[in-house]
This record gives structure tokens, C-alpha cells and sequence, in this order.
């Protein structure tokens, strides 16, 4: 488990294959001997996410459902730059490889052109579909935006599947059935070789979309939607108190109010204030007259946000 003391340099000598993952946080090369967080900090990325994903990508495993210090921004871009690095340079990259390794004018060399085409086509299907639709929701979402109800990271979840299934039929029909030799042999071999990392590459992406990313959306939604239950009571009291004067409570009653939110009993309450505990109860009535507000939890925002206590001094 690498953690944020460690050198840059170490993780990249232990793991060549995270050179590409610097690339999607935003870090530069150039580091010397500088540690991870060091490293980070200067690129303005989020040392606790970025050990997150490398040590999930190293290790294989995350316990990322109950991580509240992930930073979805951070995760954002790294998913982000990743699309763009696959779609507009890997993509493309092995298809150059592909055209210099076949024989074009063989039709079995067009077949495989035609079936890599196919599956280049159905990636950017997928990963332009996460870009149309599911970023523009996780930036709302980091916005402060619930969205209109109609989409969620569960929706994501459903659609989310295997988009790697064609680019393995292409390595097996290649190493199968293409015969060749000479250059095109070394050629093709080595063209295999990037096809494999890339299968790699996507599966190790899907697999920190899935395990890092989609819990921690999950959980930024839950956020949201308790901030919402809060506000809507909170609206509601401010609704309810408008509609009532403030002045209508006794001095009495807003004392047996903070009482109340203390945690105190009404026996309690009787003997901090030095009344009767039938004069409690006459007060307690009253104040669920006068406000329509009859549960603690409601009494206890009301109190607060009229500032007739500080919510430090809440019992939760």
C-alpha cells in the first residue's frame, strides 16, 4: 500500500504501467525525488484520491463504499482525461499499427480492419454516452444539484457493461487465423502486444469506474438528497414562523423550547426553571398551538434557526 510519503519515482519503478495514470490527474513528469504527496500538491491533485486509485489498481481491491475523503472533482478528471486519452490517441494509435502489420489487399486483412472498426465504434459509443450524459450529471451533483429525478448513478450501474468483449475476439481471431511473416510477423506480434496492455488498460478502467467512482457518486447523491430533506423542513419552519409572530411566545415559553432541545424531561425543565410540571406540560401545549410544530426535531430547528440556541449546544 503506497501512501503519500513514499517517492513519486518509487511507484513508477515498482508500477511503469501507472506512467499513463499521471497523465489522466493532470501530474507532469519531471517530479526528481519529490514524495506522492509533494508530487500531487504541486499539481493541484488530491493526494488521498490519487493513492485510492493506484493502490485499488496495484492491489486490486478498495473499501472505497464507506470512503467519505474520496474527492469526486479529482475522480471527475481522472475519468475524464482517461476517455480522452483512449478515444483520441489509443484508438487510433493501434489502428495505424493494425493498417502497417496487415496485408489490405487481402480480404481476411479487411475483415479484421472492418471487425476493429466495429469495436472502436462501439467504445466511443460508451465512452461518449458517459461523456453526454453521466458527467454533466456528477458536475451538477458536485454543483449542489440533485438533478430532475429522472437519471442516477443506478441508472449508470445498468447500462454499464462489458465494452472490451470485441477487442478480445480480435486478438484470439488474429492470433488464430491471420497468417504472416518477415516484417508483418514483427510487426503484428508487437501490435498484439499493445492490444493486450489496452485490454488491460480498459478492464483496470471499468474496474475503478465500478469500485471507486460509482461509490462515490453514490454516496454524493445520499448527501444531497439528506441536504434536501433538511432544507425542506427548514423552509417549512421558516414558512410556519412567518405566518406567526415570534412575539407571541412567552419569554417562558421559548425557555422551556431550549429546555426541550437540551434533552430535558419535563420534570427536568419544571425544576431548571423552577415551576410546576403541570405549568410545563400548559407551556409545551401552547408552544404546539402557537408554531403547528409538534415533534422535537422540529422544535429543535425551529430553535436554531430563530437563534434561541446554537446548534453546538444540540443533543443528537
Amino acid at each position: 500500500m503506497y501512501e503519500g510519503d513514499d517517492k513519486m519515482i518509487s511507484l513508477i519503478r515498482d508500477n511503469y504501467d501507472l506512467l499513463q495514470m499521471l497523465g489522466s490527474f493532470g501530474i507532469n513528469l519531471g517530479f526528481g525525488d519529490k514524495t506522492v504527496r509533494e508530487t500531487c500538491d504541486d499539481n493541484g491533485v488530491d493526494t488521498y484520491t490519487f493513492l485510492a486509485v493506484v493502490n485499488f489498481t496495484v492491489n486490486g481491491f478498495s473499501d472505497a463504499e464507506d470512503d467519505e475523503q474520496l474527492s469526486v472533482p479529482t475522480l471527475m478528471h481522472y475519468l475524464e482525461a482517461s476517455h480522452a486519452y483512449f478515444l483520441d490517441f489509443q484508438l487510433p494509435f493501434i489502428r495505424r499499427e493494425l493498417e502497417e502489420s496487415l496485408n489490405l489487399d487481402d480480404s481476411l486483412g479487411q475483415l479484421i480492419m472492418k471487425f476493429y472498426d466495429e469495436y472502436a465504434h462501439e467504445i466511443n459509443r460508451h465512452m461518449k454516452y458517459e461523456q453526454r450524459v453521466l458527467f454533466p450529471y456528477v458536475r451538477g451533483l458536485i454543483a449542489g444539484k440533485t438533478g430532475n429525478g429522472t437519471y442516477s448513478i443506478e441508472t449508470y450501474t445498468r447500462q454499464h457493461g462489458e465494452a472490451d468483449k470485441k477487442l478480445r475476439e480480435l486478438k484470439l481471431l488474429i492470433i488464430k487465423y491471420l497468417p504472416s511473416d518477415g516484417l508483418h510477423n514483427n510487426k503484428l506480434t508487437a501490435t498484439l502486444h499493445d492490444i493486450y496492455n489496452n485490454e488491460a488498460w480498459l478492464r483496470q478502467h471499468g474496474q475503478v469506474e465500478d469500485h471507486i467512482f460509482v461509490p462515490a457518486i453514490r454516496r454524493l447523491e445520499h448527501q444531497l438528497q439528506q441536504s434536501d430533506v433538511t432544507k425542506n423542513i427548514s423552509d417549512m419552519v421558516f414558512k410556519n414562523a412567518a405566518g406567526q409572530n415570534q412575539d407571541a411566545l412567552s419569554e417562558r415559553e421559548k425557555d422551556v423550547i431550549v429546555a426541550l432541545v437540551q434533552g430535558m424531561a419535563n420534570k427536568e425543565i419544571a425544576d431548571h426553571l423552577c415551576i410546576s410540571v403541570n405549568t410545563v406540560i400548559t407551556h409545551r401545549r401552547n408552544i404546539a398551538r402557537k408554531l403547528q410544530i409538534h415533534s422535537p426535531a422540529g422544535l429543535t430547528i425551529y430553535a436554531i434557526v430563530n437563534g434561541l440556541i446554537d446548534i453546538s449546544n444540540v443533543k443528537l
